[in-house]
């Protein structure tokens, strides 16, 4: 290639490695990447990271990586594992991240349909999975791993520690300073970036291929609407092969040159993110869910006036603090008082959650509940949902500032179409997926002929042009009596309470709906000793009587609510039971992005699903289950089946 050409092709910087290469001139000694280890972080400058990208990306290709070639990455967030993304770009070779938490036999379906020759760990556990498989993985051929802590006994030939595979790249670049320049320019946007594989809900998971235009636009896009700059600190915890990872951590990051760092451990993660104090944070609503649960717990703990004092500033952030934040209309009187309350509690709980720095906060992955998302912007959290799926590079809508509805996902994003086709949400993005790898049926099914996304989503635009997701349009269904029957729409209201962890509505084609519930366990095992209600295990916890009456009363509240709604009066739930153990992505219960398998829930648990459409109290259940070190066991129990009481709205009227 002539040097005017490579000139040309690298100043484009439409792929992340032509973007590195722009951040490590511009942002040379700005922190790219930092990392707590031993409680100390140590950061990498944008010039570091690209030293250490270019000696790995090297090294690769001198142990035989080639253009086309596919690369596992399993792991955790690393900066050096971060850093193979572009290693193995920069190269033409294409990236698969895989869960770390995923089982050998999970990874064996990835890595086989992905015809991965090559594959860099983190650690020996990573390692391990894959060994315990390679027989079965012809195509697999090279191993690369990071820690070398219980490395030292492994005499495989094909097994590579990264610390030499980098020295020997360094020294290719001694002796040929032009190589590595030579292959990024090769490389152009529309370049296929990697091989995504979707969370699998309804069955096998399909490889989402995106270019690098398809990402880069979509966290150009994103980082201009929030005014992004290379001052931001994000924590990156989340899976390296979740597409929100990388839109936000690589893409964002690439994009604007802000710092991303990463956790110690995934153990360590709430009190690294305390430690850090992010300007903008990314979370699923399960984290959300989460830190509401420690506050309630901590609250329920409390001493009498500090639980008057809390209700009290709670309940005027829920009538004015959202006003407040979006500068709003606010009598004096109490925008003192909200000052007040910022002093006295809110800040305190921002602070306590390393929350107090932050500028914008984003939820995405599944809906979030009405009453959790006001509860954070109220205490004045920036908090927005966005809307996208791994096949739209997380990329479709956004609440904009001044602007956020709480049971909306904002409007389109820039440069997204978007329309309802028979109760379908379809779009058209820049972030829009090439195709399934190796399925072109799939493909022919998902993507239009004219270039339209079907996401599966089922949805409405209000008068105002934002987006409201009901549910997964196949979970969508009707009641016997005709009423539309959304049961994330129920569940994340039953999900706001701190002693919920996990719902499951059914009622599809049913006269009425019924619940399975999993209870938090220390949300509740806390509220059981306040109470001196002893236990000995989960299924214990569950049974005792006042804990179904504590879960009736969540669901009694919910009831309520919905009976308010004459679409969704007839959605109350009836009946509940409290499941004996919590889903688990081991058992296929969950996919490795916490989403609840709903057929193979209905399946496995038919038994109780009926038990809740009879008349019983009482129903018993065995099932296999997989424990922490691996080995599966059989686990037997006897489930109470309540009752839980329903509204009409002439009782509303008159309890109002």
């Amino acid at each position: 290639m002539a040097n005017s050409d490579r000139a040309a092709s690298l100043g484009a910087h439409d792929t992340f490695p032509k973007l590195l290469l722009r951040n490590a001139e511009q942002f040379a000694t700005r922190p790219a990447f930092r990392l707590k280890e031993l409680g100390i972080w140590r950061t990498w400058t944008w010039a570091e990271t690209l030293e250490q990208t270019r000696s790995l990306a090297l090294g690769m290709h001198l142990i035989g990586l080639k253009r086309g070639d596919k690369v596992a990455i399993v792991g955790a967030n690393r900066p050096l594992l971060y850093c193979a993304f572009d290693a193995i770009e920069a190269i033409g070779a294409i990236p698969v991240p895989l869960y770390a938490d995923s089982v050998a036999d999970e990874m064996k379906f990835v890595l086989e349909h992905a015809e991965a020759r090559f594959a860099i760990c983190e650690d020996q556990e990573q390692v391990d999975k894959i060994l315990s498989i390679k027989d079965e993985l012809p195509k697999m051929e090279v191993l690369v791993y990071e820690d070398p802590r219980g490395m030292r006994g492994y005499t495989q030939v094909f097994l590579h520690d990264i610390a030499t595979v980098q020295e020997t790249g360094a020294k290719h670049h001694e002796s040929a300073p032009e190589f590595f320049l030579d292959e990024v320019a090769k490389c152009s946007g529309e370049d296929l970036l990697g091989i995504f594989y979707t969370s699998g809900t309804t069955g096998k998971p399909k490889g989402v291929m995106l270019s690098h235009a398809n990402v880069l636009e979509s966290a150009r896009h994103l980082a201009e609407m929030d005014g992004m700059t290379p001052h931001e600190d994000i924590l990156a915890y989340l899976p390296l092969a979740w597409i929100g990872d990388h839109v936000y951590s690589m893409g964002e990051g690439h994009v604007t040159g802000f710092t991303v760092n990463c956790p110690e451990s995934s153990d360590t993660v709430m009190l690294d993110l305390r430690d850090l104090g992010p300007t903008a944070f990314f979370s699923p609503p399960a984290i959300f869910e989460g830190f509401l649960t420690q506050i309630q717990i901590r609250m329920e703990d409390a001493s009498p006036f500090k639980r008057k004092l809390y209700n009290y500033f709670m309940g005027l952030a829920k009538r004015v603090g959202v006003d407040v934040l979006e500068g709003g209309n606010v009598g004096l009187g109490d925008r003192l008082m909200y000052q007040i309350g910022e002093w006295m509690m809110y800040g305190p709980l921002k602070n306590n959650l390393g929350l107090s720095r932050l500028r914008v906060a984003y939820t995405g992955g599944a809906p979030l509940g009405e009453e959790l998302f006001n509860f954070y912007r109220s205490i004045g959290i920036n908090l927005k949902q966005l809307y996208g799926q791994t096949e739209s590079s997380a990329y479709a809508t956004l609440q904009r500032n001044g602007d956020v509805r709480l049971d909306t996902v904002g409007p389109p994003c820039p440069d997204v179409e978007m329309r309802i086709e028979e109760g379908e949400i379809q779009l058209k993005s820049p972030g829009s997926f090439i195709g399934y790898f190796k399925n072109e049926d799939a493909t022919k099914e998902t993507l239009t002929g004219d270039g339209w996304f079907k996401t599966g989503d089922a949805g409405i635009m209000d008068d105002a042009g934002h987006l409201r997701v009901i549910d997964r349009a196949k979970d969508v269904g009707t009641m016997n009596d005709g009423t539309l029957f959304a049961p994330q729409y129920i569940e994340n209201k039953l999900k706001f309470f701190p002693f919920i962890k996990e719902a499951v509505a059914h009622g599809d084609k049913r006269d009425t709906v019924t619940m399975f519930v999993i209870i938090d366990l220390e949300a509740v095992g806390n509220w059981a000793e306040r109470k001196g209600l002893s236990y000995s295990n989960f299924v214990d916890l569950a049974n005792i009587d006042e804990v179904q009456t504590l879960v009736a009363e969540c669901i009694e509240e919910v009831n309520q609510g919905l009976a308010s709604d004459s679409a969704l009066a007839s959605a109350q739930v009836t009946r509940f039971l409290l499941l004996h153990k919590e889903f688990d992505a081991d058992d296929g219960e969950l996919t490795r992005t916490r989403k609840v398998r709903r057929s193979l829930i209905a399946d496995r648990y038919e038994t109780l699903i009926n038990a809740l459409y009879s008349d019983v109290d009482k129903v018993d259940i065995e099932n296999e289950m997989t424990f922490e070190d691996g080995r599966k066991g059989t686990m037997k129990a006897t489930l109470k089946i309540s009752q839980a009481k329903t509204f009409s709205a002439g009782e509303l009227k008159k309890a109002g």
